[in-house]
């Protein structure tokens, strides 16, 4: 017996009547760029006009006050040290993750996002419950005269703590996604661990790793609330470019404060403009190069 197949009716709307009307692309576009000239644009430029405002002589001896140039040397030296940390640890925790089924595993995937589930402040307080005078370690520390809290020490601990995950969760998809396949044809052919990593991994998620610590170290440069709270606010010893941003401020040297700040602004123009170019080069990456999906 013949079995008769219907053919179900196929879509036959044309692009025209399945996008949205022209009107409400064009009230969501105008929305979406007032959003961002008011909390972006506007006060983007206000903070360079700020800064200028007295003249670039003003500006240049405002960047080249003591407390001022201190308050760079920490913030540069800080990211120098939180970002190779977190690069170790974001490709070990993402080969780890990426490679390997193990009990415990989504307690780790867990735990790598706790920084951006907590506040910056919180994760400072920890840090002196933890190493102040008062705090669980701390009568062991003061006798061996090691100071960590309101300290450079940790100015970086709590940065490393609110930038570990940046480098990781970038990594973790990628390598997910590349499964294990190229890594396991290298190892019969004789390849190491170290070659597997360096020859077959890494040049697979280069520019996933490469935006990864890029905002790794924007964050670090940049990071106040946190690091605001280890650290105590001592003028040419302890504090970040964001601190000494807000003691200047504070004192009603605007600006000094903007000037500082307007080197901030400078730093997430540089990042936003690698990130465009690190994605553009992502997207025209073949698939399975550089991270690209």
């Amino acid at each position: 017996m013949a079995t008769r197949i219907e053919r179900l009716p196929l879509l036959s709307a044309r692009p025209a009547e399945l996008s949205e009307p022209l009107w409400a692309r064009v009230v969501v576009t105008a929305l979406a760029i007032v959003v961002l000239t008011l909390v972006i644009l506007v006060p983007l430029v206000s903070v360079f006009s700020e800064a200028l405002a007295k003249g670039i002589g003003a500006y240049l001896e405002a960047l080249g006050d003591p407390d001022s140039l201190a308050a760079m040397r920490l913030t540069a030296l800080t990211a120098s040290i939180a970002v190779p940390i977190n690069l170790a640890f974001g490709i070990a925790a993402s080969w780890t993750i990426a490679k390997f089924r193990f009990p415990g595993r989504s307690v780790l995937v867990s735990l790598i996002d706790l920084p951006f589930a907590v506040s910056p402040v919180i994760s400072g307080l920890i840090y002196v419950l933890m190493f102040g005078a008062q705090g669980w370690l701390g009568p062991l520390l003061a006798e061996y005269d090691i100071k960590i809290i309101f300290a450079v020490p940790g100015i970086i601990l709590a940065t490393i703590f609110v930038t570990f995950p940046f480098i990781a969760r970038e990594l973790i998809p990628i390598m997910e996604a590349q499964g294990t396949s190229d890594e396991e044809a290298a190892m019969m052919l004789g390849a190491g661990f170290w070659q597997v990593l360096f020859r077959v991994t890494m040049p697979n998620v280069g520019l996933s790793l490469l935006y990864g610590v890029l905002l790794c170290n924007a964050r670090a440069m940049g990071e106040f609330g946190a690091v605001s709270v280890v650290s105590g606010h001592i003028r040419g010893l302890t504090n970040t470019m964001p601190l000494q941003a807000e003691i200047f401020y504070n004192e009603y040297n605007f600006v000094a404060a903007f000037s500082v700040a307007s080197l901030l602004a400078l730093l997430a123009l540089v990042t936003l403009v690698a990130k465009s170019v690190i994605e553009w080069r992502r997207k025209r990456a073949p698939s399975g190069e550089g991270g690209a999906g």
